[in-house]
């Protein structure tokens, strides 16, 4: 009988380790699709003949369809069960990159990442199964292995997705990833085993019913998911025609109307979120004097860092003096440090958690991106320069990331842990999608030309701006982890004082 007992546990162990094995994968396919394109970008604009503002859609649309289609993949998931609906995703995010090798207009590109957006919300559900899986006493390690793939699949991407817009063109990056995704989602069918979903009539009860065969329903927000939508589409919007406002006195209005449509929907998502019995963000639990500034120090870090991954591509691509003058193949050996220092960090941050604790790794991990955003404010006139300072940033961000996710995990009461998460990583999704648009504004106010070149190019003034822009809002993250870290203190304090009375 131990014996059996001892099999089928090793069988268990080795189904675990191969989940694990599996869809960590993922992240390698999504991460390697995504950073394939960011050489890309100064080929977007030739080929599709559209302006930087209108380029930032590129990576804001990927990240606006992640943020919206996380938390409602992450409640299909509990009611008609996890692999089915991580699968019906992956098909979603297949025909997205395979769309993506076929546009051939600007409007069929944002559309092909609207739907690879869908992707981002793979993750969470992948994680439930790891969680599921995995024993309890491996899971910081399955936890560690998942989110460096991550960082891989970006240092891979940076490197075969240069090579391959160099020689073949940017369409065959779409290609190249395509078959591979495919042959993931088989994989994941015939070797990947979850627990048995809620009983779908679920979805159908009413708020506070029981299901016949099962627990309450768990209800969708798709109205706060439609105002969020709306909020911060027109509000990105807006800031894509602002330089049009300065200079065209006639799209005054039309900016304004776009910013109080945001403020509007805004105020219609905050006042939704009030009333849902499964909202998007528990307004409540957002309240929490940890919680929040964690939140907002993840919201800013994830803004300044997509400024700068809208802006480095096209300055290293455009002709000098106004740029470097470099390749596909220049832009990737510029951000390959970033993603390298990124991978190292993310899998280290997790061993130096234990020994200086959340809050104050992210105190130190805010600080240390600050200096790098004003070392690149500094130093940027040459490609070993932005190099350097892109390394310093990423040293600072893998431990931001991992202190502040970790402060949320354990700031939350338990009962609500995944939906903090949840809730953070929304709002980090947001976060990420305005530091595009930002930037792009920034280079379209303020281009020239470059002699025996056709076309207008951002101006140095421009990534001037772009980047103390970044330093000056990553400085706002730095100010709410000092504040974080005196909380902690002050709580440490009260519950030392409270013990000795």
């Amino acid at each position: 009988m131990v014996k059996i007992v001892t099999i089928q546990s090793e069988r268990m162990n080795r189904s675990a380790w191969v989940t694990l094995a599996v869809l960590s994968c993922l992240g390698l396919v999504t991460l390697f699709g995504e950073t394939m394109v960011l050489p890309a970008i100064p080929d977007f604009i030739r080929d599709f003949r559209i302006s930087y503002n209108t380029s930032s859609w590129i990576l804001s649309a990927y990240l606006i369809a992640g943020a919206v289609m996380t938390p409602i993949a992450g409640k299909l998931s509990d009611i008609y069960g996890k692999k089915r609906i991580l699968l019906i995703i992956m098909a979603v995010y297949s025909a997205g990159i395979l769309a993506g090798g076929f546009a051939n207009s600007i409007g069929f590109m944002i559309a092909a990442r609207l739907a690879q957006g869908a992707g981002i919300s793979m993750f969470p559900i992948a994680f439930g199964i790891i969680r599921e899986t995995l024993p309890e006493k491996k899971l910081a390690i399955g936890q560690t292995v998942f989110s460096s793939t991550f960082s891989g699949g970006a240092v891979v991407g940076l490197v075969v997705g240069a090579s391959i817009i160099q020689n073949y063109g940017w369409h065959f990056t779409f290609f190249s990833i395509f078959p591979i995704a495919v042959a993931l989602a088989l994989i994941i069918e015939k070797f990947i085993h979850t627990s048995r979903p809620l009983n779908p009539r679920a979805s159908g009860a009413g708020k506070g019913e029981q299901n016949a065969s099962g627990p309450p329903a768990l209800s969708i927000d798709l109205k706060g998911t439609l105002a969020l939508a709306v909020t911060v589409i027109s509000f990105l919007t807006g800031i894509s025609l602002l330089e049009n406002s300065i200079n065209e006195s006639g799209t005054v209005f039309q900016n304004t109307g776009l910013f109080a449509v945001s403020a509007i929907s805004l105020a219609l998502f905050l006042f939704i979120e009030k009333r849902a019995s499964m909202p998007l963000i528990d307004l409540k639990l957002m309240t929490h004097r940890m919680l929040l500034p964690a939140t907002i120090i993840l919201v800013i870090v994830g803004l300044c860092t997509f400024m700068v991954y809208q802006t480095i591509p096209i300055m290293i691509r455009s002709p000098k003096p106004l740029g470097f003058g470099g390749d596909a193949i220049a832009t990737a050996n510029v951000q390959l440090p970033f993603m390298f220092i990124l991978l190292i960090g993310t899998v280290g941050s997790g061993f130096i958690l234990n020994r200086i604790g959340n809050v104050r790794m992210t105190a130190i991990g805010t600080i240390v991106s600050a200096i790098g955003f004003f070392s690149l404010l500094a130093f940027h006139s040459t490609e070993s320069m932005v190099a350097t300072t892109l390394a310093i940033i990423a040293a600072g961000l893998s431990l931001s990331f991992t202190g502040g996710f970790n402060v949320v995990l354990l700031s939350a009461p338990i009962q609500a842990t995944g939906i903090a998460l949840g809730m953070t990583l929304l709002l980090n999704l947001v976060g990420q999608s305005i530091g595009p648009a930002v930037a792009a504004t920034f280079q379209q106010m303020y281009q020239g030309t470059a002699e025996g070149v056709t076309g207008r190019f951002p101006l140095p003034e421009a990534y001037n701006l772009i980047f103390v822009t970044a330093a000056v809002i990553s400085l706002g993250s730095v100010v709410l982890a000092l504040a974080l870290s005196a909380r902690k203190r002050t709580v440490l304090a009260i519950d030392i004082t409270t013990v000795e009375s």
